[in-house]
């Protein structure tokens, strides 16, 4: 099925709506592995977590995020994922339409400020298989602003997405679930969690 044509799954706003949100841990550029945070929230409450791992720079972002989301119980019960940014340990670039099919899930990449677009394929050229990771880039689409949310999605109308940002998000311009993951993964490899989500 196309994302573009996945049955919009979101529910109405009386109803509660849950995210599963990943952001990577803090990593080393020594680093072979990369730790990701993935939190379950209904609405802005915490609800569950995974935690996983992917490869410093590598290609395997979509397949490792995927994999953690099947392999766990809460995929029937989640009507939508998201992301921090569109690559996770440095330069692993997600595949968004891949992903949102692969989970039949809507799947939103949230920016903190609109990229560098022209920086970021600079330092992709200097990387393995510049080619590869610059096409997967070009899939995620365009770059939604509607204040205070920056964003790439796929599953569901750019409108939309940013109806479901705004309600999963407490206070400033992340979610709940992105913001948590952020805080939780930061603890866990440093010790404490880092006072910006």
């Amino acid at each position: 099925m196309d994302c573009r044509t996945l049955p919009l799954v979101i529910p109405a706003p009386e109803k509660t709506i849950r995210a599963i949100g990943f952001d990577d841990a803090p990593f080393q550029r020594s680093d072979v592995h990369v730790n990701l945070s993935g939190v379950v929230c209904a609405n802005t409450r915490f609800e569950g977590m995974l935690w996983g791992k992917a490869t410093r720079d590598g290609f395997d972002a979509t397949d490792v995020i995927s994999e953690m989301v099947i392999a766990s119980k809460y995929l029937p019960q989640v009507h939508v994922l998201l992301l921090d940014g569109i690559a996770i340990g440095g330069l692993n670039v997600i595949d968004l339409p891949d992903l949102a099919n692969r989970l039949s899930l809507p799947c939103i990449a949230v920016m903190r400020k609109h990229p560098d677009l022209d920086a970021m394929k600079q330092v992709i050229g200097n990387l393995p298989q510049a080619e590869r990771r610059l096409a997967t880039l070009a899939k995620a689409g365009p770059i939604h602003q509607a204040a205070p949310f920056v964003y790439q999605v796929s599953g569901m109308d750019a409108e939309a997405a940013a109806s479901v940002l705004a309600r999963l998000t407490d206070t400033g311009h992340v979610p709940e679930a992105l913001r948590l993951a952020h805080h939780i993964g930061a603890a866990v490899k440093t010790g404490s969690s880092k006072r910006r989500a």
